[in-house]
């Protein structure tokens, strides 16, 4: 009987220590996964081109405040008088008054932009939160894969001493039988923690760009706002989706004002020189230039200018009721967030009294076993109580991460920049510059795309 407790106890003690063994120096850290993340996003690709879009609709915006030059060439053949009739006319024409609706339109495309932009921002911090998620996944996983396993070997400890104990009369069949049925079920289990951590690998892989290398654990926990109202406070206001939203209301109010403007009179100007000249008779060569003012307004129009009107007014009370449901929806978030941070600092205080006094009853009981006031079943009870102890603790600390990078995501500050992530920060108002007489930071591989894009249309 000694020989099978010190057995068992050594064992025990291996597994721990297998399970507790330094990882690699080049192990994937939670802020690494987070930088490729950030880095590999094909979401975040898409997005970054759509925000062009975005660009180029203010750039038309500002066109059409311009004045426009253009040429037009035509030629005629007279096929009665066998004659060849050749016009060029130069053409320079200018909007003078809309009504304002031009200009409203370009106020739009600003806001609509900047609506843009913080939605892309706000959709980077959604990328990160992803990242971090499958991060604990698979680090809480091969957490409880090396518990399981740690506990395979045991029990398999256990089942030999109780098979030894067996041949020289000091146990029964009842207690090989009740080890190798702990054995079966520790072996079942360790096959559903590997099978949940090869899920989690996959949605590593999917979040971050690749598949996990041995983790270093997600390491300090982050920095979180000084208390729960200033949070609440990042969440109602600072945050990018309420900043995006913001700016969403502002281009649906500018819809509203250029829809009103189309009622109103236009009033352009043209200015042409023109040429004609007569083939058949070179003589002739026909000169003009003129200067035109066009004043024109709508009357009626079957109801259509009142029910654009109607419909961007219609609009914009949408986008406020989003707005308002917005901030309901962060504040709710917030709140889960902290809700969650509580439950899981609880949790872990718990978890570490349950494993202390786990492992005291498991040393009592197999001491006690070995002077025969308890059973194999006993022992293994008692084992496998510890075990469960040290999975909720696992558990406990990954809900504990969880909620507090939950907490930054609902007060939006889960940034690049915020966190000081090793990944250059993409430069969301880069490619606008471009076009409006600056050069955009290169600070990001999308960037240096942008730089051959705009090489290969002739821009330096």
């Amino acid at each position: 009987m000694a020989g099978w407790n010190k057995r068992m106890t050594r064992g025990f003690g291996v597994a721990l220590a297998l399970m507790l063994t330094a990882l690699p120096v080049g192990a994937d850290t939670l802020r690494s996964a987070m930088a490729d993340a950030y880095r590999n996003s094909a979401l975040l690709e898409q997005n970054r081109y759509l925000l062009r879009v975005r660009d180029e609709g203010v750039n038309q915006a500002i066109a059409a405040l311009l004045p426009t030059l253009g040429f037009v060439a035509s030629t005629s053949r007279d096929l009665v008088g066998d004659t060849t009739t050749t016009t060029a006319r130069l053409v320079a024409e200018a909007t003078l008054y809309a009504g304002g609706s031009r200009r409203n339109a370009l106020s739009g495309a600003e806001e609509t932009l900047n609506a843009a932009r913080a939605q892309l921002v706000a959709l980077e911090a959604q990328v990160l939160g992803d990242a971090v998620t499958a991060y604990l996944e698979v680090w809480e996983a091969e957490q409880v894969v090396a518990v399981r396993e740690a506990n395979v070997r045991v029990v398999t400890e256990q089942l030999r001493a109780a098979r030894d104990r067996f041949e020289v009369g000091e146990a029964t069949r009842t207690d090989v039988a009740q080890a190798e049925a702990l054995l079966a079920t520790a072996r079942s289990n360790l096959a559903a923690a590997q099978g949940t951590r090869d899920i989690a690998r996959e949605l590593f892989n999917l979040a971050v760009g690749r598949y996990p290398a041995a983790l270093s654990g997600p390491g300090a926990m982050p920095t979180l706002p000084a208390s729960e109202e200033v949070a609440a406070r990042l969440a109602r206001q600072e945050h990018p989706a309420i900043r995006a939203l913001q700016h969403e209301v502002a281009a649906a109010e500018f819809a509203v004002a250029q829809a009103r403007g189309a009622t109103l009179p236009n009033l352009s100007m043209e200015l042409s020189r023109n040429e004609t000249f007569v083939a058949s008779n070179p003589v002739f060569e026909g000169k003009g230039a003129s200067l035109s003012l066009t004043l024109s307004q709508p009357i009626y129009r079957g109801g259509q200018l009142g029910s654009l009107e109607r419909q961007s007014l219609a609009q914009a009370e949408a986008v406020r009721a989003s707005l308002t449901r917005q901030v309901q929806i962060n504040l709710q978030l917030l709140g889960n967030a902290y809700a969650r941070l509580d439950i899981a600092t609880a949790q872990l205080q718990a978890s570490d009294q349950r494993i202390n006094a786990a492992q005291l009853a498991f040393e009592g009981i197999r001491e006690e076993a070995s002077l025969g006031a308890r059973t194999t079943l006993d022992v293994l009870d008692a084992e496998q109580d510890l075990l469960e102890a040290r999975i909720s603790r696992i558990e406990a600390q990954s809900g504990l991460y969880a909620a507090a990078y939950g907490i930054l995501g609902a007060a939006g500050l889960l940034g690049v920049a915020k966190l000081d992530l090793p990944v250059p920060e993409y430069d969301v108002a880069a490619y606008g510059a471009a076009f409006q007489g600056g050069r955009p930071r290169v600070m990001s591989p999308q960037g240096d795309r942008l730089d051959t894009l705009l090489k290969a249309i002739g821009r330096e």
